[in-house]
């Protein structure tokens, strides 16, 4: 069983991996179709709704289907179909195949994430103990990766669909290598069966490891409250990640060069925090990494906006990173372990309203400057994260569940 657990561990990273490396490679790329496609900045925000809109579909399309074939199947799956929607963007020619592009894209990445964090609960489950901030951390490595490669490429005058193809044809191969490597639905339900019977009531509490539970017919409300703390938090990231360097540059009349460093900042302290979190998560509890998580960006975001001095802010914005960087993965695994009969379902209404909070970052902060400065607009992510630390309560376990003690347990045996 071990050798099963740490293979299916192993196939997760390389997933999370690659689908931060897929994504960041659009992102490097996106001058260049935009190009292609013959459109301006005006146009490609719009046809970036259409990504998202496409992943929120995804992703709520994922949940019922990994929770009726199992993650094994979904997760395969997914990336493929991520993988090889990222060619489409690169051939567009115009702003309606780019439209089509963009949602494909966006569906197939949706249907991976949801697919691929489900697996991560079931194998966390099976390990006893938190891993799933650093499945979170890979995906950020993906990113890094993309940006390197994608720049070295674009220096050597590759065109976006020659990079996007060999991307594509990595992600299919990964797909088809990780396949036998991941768990089995009884092999990530086994430690869990208790809690399917015992906790919100939700499973069939008759059913065998690997069969299909009754349909459930309501979302627990807990599930809702993770989702709108998802949503809140989410937002606060997209924040960052699209005002941070403007902030250092009109606010605080930083040069380009140095204000580029605010995003950089925030991109390393949330890397180099999800990789420290689940040991914190494993000492003192999902609650502590929200509560204190939460707060910690809060305090670091109050320092970036009032801040006069470029290098407080970014201090502020690398606090705000720290913070930030457990707080969604233990959201995404509180809704796995929540029901593992419904796992899948339910890490797609959390997942789905916090990408939605990601994509509503720069359209509520916009029209918000034009009522006052952007620094003092910060102060709405500010408000989210007390929120979420005040509300961190919900990730202590509900009465009759199984505790997180179990967890422990395991882990030391």
């Amino acid at each position: 069983m071990n050798k099963v657990l740490r293979a299916g561990r192993r196939a997760t990273f390389a997933v999370f991996l690659l689908n931060g490396f897929v994504m960041g490679m659009w992102v490097v790329h996106i001058p260049a179709v935009e190009d292609r496609a013959g459109i301006d900045h005006a146009l490609l925000g719009w046809l970036l709704l259409l990504l998202g809109g496409g992943a929120f579909a995804g992703m709520q399309a994922a949940g019922p289907l990994s929770d009726r074939f199992g993650p094994r199947r979904t997760v395969p799956a997914g990336l493929a179909l991520c993988a090889a929607a990222l060619v489409l963007p690169g051939l567009a020619t115009n702003a309606w195949t780019l439209a089509a592009a963009l949602l494909v894209l966006g569906f197939g990445n949706g249907c991976l994430d949801v697919s691929m964090n489900t697996h991560a609960v079931q194998v966390e489950r099976g390990y006893g103990r938190p891993i799933m901030s650093a499945f979170h951390a890979v995906f950020s490595v993906g990113g890094v990766l993309a940006a390197l490669v994608g720049s070295q490429t674009r220096r050597l005058d590759w065109s976006p669909v020659a990079v996007f193809a060999v991307t594509a044809a990595a992600g299919v191969v990964l797909a088809v290598v990780v396949t036998p490597m991941l768990l089995r639905p009884e092999s990530g339900e086994a430690a869990s069966d208790t809690g399917a019977s015992a906790g919100t009531g939700q499973a069939d509490a008759g059913a065998l490891p690997g069969q299909k539970a009754r349909p459930r017919t309501r979302t627990p409300g807990r599930i809702w409250l993770l989702a709108a703390l998802a949503l809140m938090l989410m937002l606060s990231e997209g924040v960052a990640n699209d005002w941070s360097t403007l902030h250092l540059k009109d606010v605080l009349d930083a040069p380009e060069s140095t204000a580029a460093f605010a995003y950089g900042a925030f991109a390393t302290a949330m890397t180099a925090g999800r990789f420290l979190t689940d040991r914190v998560a494993a000492r003192f509890g999902s609650f502590a990494v929200l509560r204190y998580g939460a707060a910690l960006a809060a305090a670091g975001m109050t320092l970036a906006a009032l801040s006069p001095s470029v290098w407080a802010a970014l201090v502020g914005w690398t606090v705000f990173g720290a913070g930030l960087s457990g707080c969604i993965p233990q959201l995404f695994s509180a809704a796995g372990h929540a029901d593992p009969a419904g796992a899948g379902a339910n890490v797609s209404r959390v997942a789905g309203l916090g990408y939605l909070g990601m994509l509503a970052g720069p359209a509520v902060i916009g029209p918000l400057t034009h009522l006052m400065p952007l620094n003092l607009a910060f102060f709405l992510p500010v408000a989210f994260c007390v929120i979420a630390a005040v509300a961190a309560g919900v990730l202590r376990t509900p009465e009759g569940a199984p505790a997180e003690e179990p967890r422990a347990a395991l882990s030391e045996s």
